[in-house]
């Protein structure tokens, strides 16, 4: 799933927010009993690259994804695995976006 939002902020305030905010990003595509663990992030240039696990009751799936901060806009793509036949595509990317978009305000 890829998502692009426009931004009228610097990218260095995008990046701060991104970097404080991924897994309140990651959490957004879910909803109900969704814990997020082992996040880990990596920044190479203007994008971050990031692995975390999903957690529903005892069934645990890894997602990964990267994050560009560009000058007017944020591109993520996220590939959500497994969750991905649990989660509507339309649906996790509405969230996705309003989440990012909140980052931004």
């Amino acid at each position: 799933m890829r998502v692009t939002v426009s931004h009228d902020k610097s990218k260095q305030q995008v990046r701060e927010a991104v970097d404080r905010s991924l897994e309140r990003l990651a959490s957004s595509v879910a909803s109900g009993p969704l814990l997020i663990t082992d996040t880990r992030k990596s920044w190479s240039g203007d994008t971050m690259n990031f692995t975390l696990t999903a957690q529903i009751g005892f069934l645990r799936a890894p997602f990964q994804g990267w994050i560009l901060v560009g000058e007017t806009s944020v591109t993520i793509d996220l590939d959500l695995g497994l969750l991905a036949s649990l989660i509507a595509p339309d649906r996790a990317a509405a969230a996705l976006t309003r989440s990012v978009k909140g980052l931004l305000t």
